[in-house]
């Protein structure tokens, strides 16, 4: 796949993210960055900070220093006792939507319908007309294949028809990026080439893309650039071929080795 254009805009990026939980330290001056259509893959053992990097570029986690940027909108900050908060409830609310997130675990409402699960945040959040969030939520649906599970329950329908309405529902929000949290490792093998398609397919478009992932296979042939955290420090990123061919990280070739 073909890199986006340097010129093209930076989509998101964060400078010098730091997280710790009690003593440890998560995130450690973390700085990379995502141009409009790029798809950046981040690899990485369990521990090294991969989904908390991802939760804090949304803000489910709050990082201890650093700075969040989606398109010209940088997170404002105000002091706290022990650490910092954001300054306008408004712009998290704004950076939220700009991201969107998909979960490893699905998160869908086991209470509502997949067409409900889609419209609920364009209705409620974003204000939209019932109807417009409908007729769209139907065109995603069978974008992803799972137009005839609209009135399903999320219990109802397989690991990867609820991940494939996680996406859907993402999507419904116009995001500028969307972040992808180990979106097959619930999956049994046979639902992970499905939702991999959908992804490739989102990659296509010229989607811009940050993908937390163990699939090496399609890191390798879908992504612009990859990254390899290594406790909570980028040990090592590039272009997909030299670092899959030819890493220079001892860190990184060992956890190639494993396979990942």
């Amino acid at each position: 796949m073909l890199a986006p254009a340097p010129s093209r805009p930076v989509a998101v990026a964060v400078q010098g993210l730091s997280k710790r939980f009690g003593t440890l330290e998560v995130l450690r001056e973390v700085s990379l960055s995502a141009r409009e259509g790029e798809v950046v893959a981040i690899l990485g053992a369990s521990g090294s900070g991969k989904s908390t990097l991802l939760r804090c570029i949304n803000l489910l986690e709050l990082p201890d220093a650093g700075e969040i940027t989606l398109g010209r909108e940088t997170v404002a900050w105000r002091a706290r006792r022990g650490g910092r908060v954001p300054a306008d409830r408004a712009q998290v609310e704004r950076i939220r939507a700009r991201a969107g997130m998909v979960f490893q675990s699905f998160n869908l409402w086991p209470h509502r319908t997949v067409l409900e699960n889609v419209i609920e945040a364009p209705v409620h959040v974003q204000r939209r007309s019932r109807s417009e969030c409908v007729a769209e939520a139907e065109a995603l649906l069978a974008k992803v294949g799972i137009a005839d599970k609209r009135d399903h329950y999320p219990a109802h329908l397989s690991g990867g028809q609820q991940q494939r309405a996680a996406i859907a529902r993402a999507l419904a929000m116009h995001p500028q990026v969307l972040l992808f949290d180990e979106p097959t490792s619930a999956l049994d093998p046979e639902r992970v080439a499905e939702v991999l398609r959908v992804m490739r397919g989102l990659a296509e478009e010229g989607r811009t893309m940050l993908i937390v992932t163990h699939e090496m296979a399609f890191a390798r042939e879908v992504a612009h650039r990859v990254v390899f955290l290594h406790e909570g420090r980028i040990e090592e990123e590039g272009e997909p071929e030299a670092l899959f061919g030819a890493p220079r990280s001892e860190r990184l070739r060992q956890f190639l080795a494993r396979g990942g």
